[in-house]
């Protein structure tokens, strides 16, 4: 009876450790719950440093707060040398509150995510810890000279041994995270979009100097494109040729959205997204939401689905999508019917040797833009909810974990009621 109950105890512990395995560590999830935190947390994000966070097993992040990261964007770095300077505030090691003041002789030297890059030279992937008397805790680059003038200010975030969250109080400096990297000068979007089923859609942006320039301009800064397939778009050109000059600049730009989204990152930011042809109240803006591994984008009129990734690398992203997305501020529910069905679509190709690299360029566009009197009445997504709509699905992602783990304990005891 005993070797049973000490079975079954076993049994239990193994099954909640399962759960909890299987969910793993989640850096977004855990920023999502301090605020003054969440501009970090989205750059984590936009440079994908989150899902390599999320890999590792042994970690200790130190992050920022709101103010410290306007420090690090004021002179606009590209989203490569942003990654670069956060990357360098990823330490290869775990340190909470605790073992800060218990560092052997008072210094440690961590090797960081920007050393493991091997894009850092020599020392300057390392940070070095410095417990000072009186309990303050320094940071600093190990090639700083020594200098160590960011300070420990609070834990945020404890898994021991897994992942520690710390907040210090500004940006490690580094000469070498912080240089500029190269720009995406040849990436050709016209070009990439031609030579993998987009062509007829290609064609007509090129033909179109203004929208054309538009996107030009925002290659640099950040750009996703969702380009129809031949099929569709060629379906859809008489009704295109048929709008006003003014109008087929918005429409095309509609199919453009000013910021890099990778395919986990429009999985899990679901909800209204801006693009280029959104301008004061001519919104423009269509619904991103995942329906299991797939991605839709929806407006009033239609849906559309993402088939394949062209390119997917900081700062472009090109997707292609099975059916011409109409916007509301130019047709209405009737225009669907224009739309033919389209050819099945082609598998997803992948574009060959796509450059990296990025320089944030903002544009400010004064035009105004014909819009129909059916215009949405809902507001446009603005950039700056983007923290807190992210809060918002990752609490409830958290949520639904922590159910998980609770239903994992309940059963787990309910085993045990029954085989006594």
């Amino acid at each position: 009876m005993v070797g049973q109950r000490q079975n079954l105890v076993l049994l239990i512990f193994s099954v909640v450790l399962l759960f909890q395995a299987s969910n793993g560590q989640n850096i977004t999830l855990l920023l999502a719950k301090h605020p003054s935190l969440s501009t970090f947390n989205h750059y984590l994000t936009l440079t994908h440093l989150a899902p390599d966070i999320n890999r590792r097993t042994t970690i200790t992040v130190l992050a920022l707060d709101n103010a410290a990261m306007s420090s690090v964007l004021a002179r606009s770095p590209s989203v490569l040398t942003v990654k670069n300077i956060l990357s360098l505030h990823v330490l290869l090691d775990y340190f909470d509150a605790k073992k800060l003041h218990e560092i052997g002789n008072g210094t440690a030297l961590a090797a960081t995510m920007f050393q493991a890059t091997g894009v850092a030279p020599e020392a300057s992937g390392f940070v070095n810890i410095t417990d000072f008397k009186g309990g303050k805790v320094g940071f600093g680059p190990a090639d700083n000279g020594g200098i160590l003038d960011s300070f420990f200010v609070k834990s945020v975030e404890e898994i021991p041994y897994n992942i520690s969250v710390i907040q210090i109080s500004k940006a490690l400096p580094s000469a070498d995270a912080e240089a500029p990297t190269p720009g995406p000068s040849n990436l050709n979007i016209i070009d990439i979009m031609s030579a993998h089923g987009c062509k007829v859609f290609a064609d007509t942006l090129l033909a179109n100097p203004d929208a054309m320039g538009t996107y030009e301009d925002n290659v640099n800064g950040g750009l996703t494109v969702f380009c129809p397939l031949d099929d569709p778009f060629k379906a859809f050109l008489p009704k295109y040729k048929n709008l006003t000059a003014s109008k087929k600049e918005s429409f095309l730009e509609f199919f453009g959205v000013p910021m890099y989204q990778s395919m986990s990152m429009l999985k899990s930011n679901n909800g209204l997204m801006n693009t280029l042809a959104t301008n004061g109240g001519s919104k423009f803006d269509f619904t991103v939401q995942n329906e299991g591994e797939g991605v839709t984008l929806k407006t009033r009129i239609n849906t559309v689905k993402i088939t394949g990734t062209l390119v997917d690398e900081v700062p472009v992203a090109i997707y292609t999508i099975n059916k011409v997305l109409l916007p509301n501020e130019l047709f209405n529910a009737s225009a669907i019917s224009l739309v033919p069905a389209p050819a099945p679509a082609p598998g997803p190709e992948e574009a060959a040797d796509a450059p990296k690299g990025s320089k944030p360029k903002s544009k400010t566009k004064s035009k105004s833009k014909a819009a129909a009197a059916d215009a949405a009445d809902s507001p446009a997504d603005s950039p700056d909810d983007e923290p807190a709509d992210q809060a918002a699905d990752d609490e409830n992602a958290a949520m639904f974990f922590g159910a998980h783990r609770f239903t994992a304990v309940v059963l787990s005891l309910l085993l045990v009621f029954f085989l006594l």
